[in-house]
């Protein structure tokens, strides 16, 4: 993340000696990107970091993916997979996904288990209810409509906090997660022309201590071996000595944080705007963008909604999450839906949008969507909750 924070104690000089009410050393953890050269923190742990008791091959839920064959656009009901509620890592649905990124959906009511993902950093966004996100850096709670971002490597646990179950999409990289390059600044700033910035994010305030021996951390790793869904990685179980969660102070760049929807502000303009001044986040070979309620165009022969386009370098999936998205009028969208426009297809609004869409001065309308630059597999969840009519929609036919 692009700006410093400090929480908790921690010494006034980098490396060196922060002692312990006893006496003894504190344990210093430095995490870190890109070995050494890029964004980092350091903590400062009551015991070793380091200290495993056990280690164990995992087997987690397995899917697999298959090519969108025949390929045409798809339409996804993410609500139809409510068959039961389930812990918000463990349980989660995958959908689509290729080298550079999972997408996954969850109905969840159970706290996580412990859990370090050392493949790439999680994007998950809560389409609704409340969940706390606790890890060594402390506690960030997440509402409806926030973007919660999780470092690569940083154990975490995932808590549903309300009376209902939480509902998310998680976007799982292969690499890093962040603000898009060309908001910010050559040190790290927020520029002026940026649709968000440093006070409309949020990070943990306070440190987390939970006490505990022997206790378990699934780890998702790199291997040549494979594991579910085809992704070159593979699972470890890990026993840790003492709890994960004993920073007493950690300062730096690198830490869990989270951004809400809702405080995006959208660029607009007299004729319509292209999908990327919607942009919120970047990843490796992917991008994740924000379309909130907004005054659309003002030109007076301006058409709102977004003209028939062919991105020949990407596929385009969009969740849509709140609101009307006038555009797919006629579709069988609905709230949870996913659809999913793959290179190789043009799409558009459906048949009548355009007209419809003249002289509107306002959308209200919620969705976050994935722009991949390598095409989308479709995984087992995929099928099961599948439109199998959405492709011939815009001939109207069924």
């Amino acid at each position: 993340m692009p700006y410093y924070r400090s929480v908790g104690e921690v010494p006034r000089k980098r490396h060196t000696q922060f002692r312990q009410p006893d006496g003894t050393l504190y344990a210093e953890e430095l995490m870190g990107q890109e070995g050494f050269s890029s964004d980092s923190s350091l903590l400062y742990h009551r015991h070793a970091p380091t200290a495993i008791v056990a280690a164990e091959e995992y087997r987690p839920p397995a899917f697999t993916r298959a090519p969108n064959l025949p390929l045409k656009p798809r339409h996804l009901h993410t609500h139809k997979l409510d068959g039961g509620t389930a812990d918000p890592i463990l349980g989660r649905r995958y959908l689509l996904a290729n080298d550079d990124v999972r997408i996954a959906y969850v109905l969840a009511d159970q706290p996580s288990p412990l859990f370090r993902d050392a493949t790439g950093d999680h994007c998950l966004y809560v389409e609704s209810g409340t969940m706390r996100v606790e890890s060594p850096f402390g506690v960030l709670d997440a509402v409806a409509g926030d973007y919660v971002i999780i470092p690569t490597s940083a154990i975490h646990r995932l808590v549903p906090t309300g009376d209902e179950p939480v509902r998310l999409l998680a976007i799982e990289a292969a690499g890093h997660v962040g603000p898009p390059k060309r908001y910010l600044s050559v040190r790290g700033q927020f520029l002026e022309h940026s649709p968000y910035c440093e006070r409309d994010v949020r990070g943990p305030d306070a440190p987390l201590l939970v006490d505990g021996e022997d206790v378990e951390v699934l780890v998702r790793h790199r291997s040549r071996a494979g594991s579910p869904g085809g992704s070159g990685t593979a699972w470890t179980r890990h026993i840790y000595a003492n709890h994960p969660f004993d920073v007493v102070g950690w300062d730096g760049h690198l830490y869990p944080w989270a951004f809400s929807i809702h405080d995006f502000e959208p660029i607009t303009g007299r004729i319509h705007q292209p999908p990327p001044v919607h942009q919120t986040f970047q990843g490796p070979n992917f991008v994740v963008c924000s379309f909130v309620p907004r005054k659309v165009d003002y030109h007076p022969d301006a058409i709102p909604v977004p003209y028939n386009h062919h991105n020949v370098d990407s596929d385009e999936m969009l969740f849509y999450t709140g609101g009307n998205y006038e555009a797919r009028r006629g579709s069988g969208i609905e709230q949870g839906s996913i659809s999913l426009h793959p290179s190789g297809f043009t799409h558009g609004p459906q048949p009548g949008a355009a007209e419809r869409a003249i002289g509107a001065e306002f959308f209200d309308e919620l969705a976050v969507m994935v722009d991949t630059f390598r095409p989308l597999d479709l995984c087992d969840a995929a099928g099961e909750c599948e439109d199998p009519g959405y492709a011939w929609t815009w001939a109207r036919r069924t």
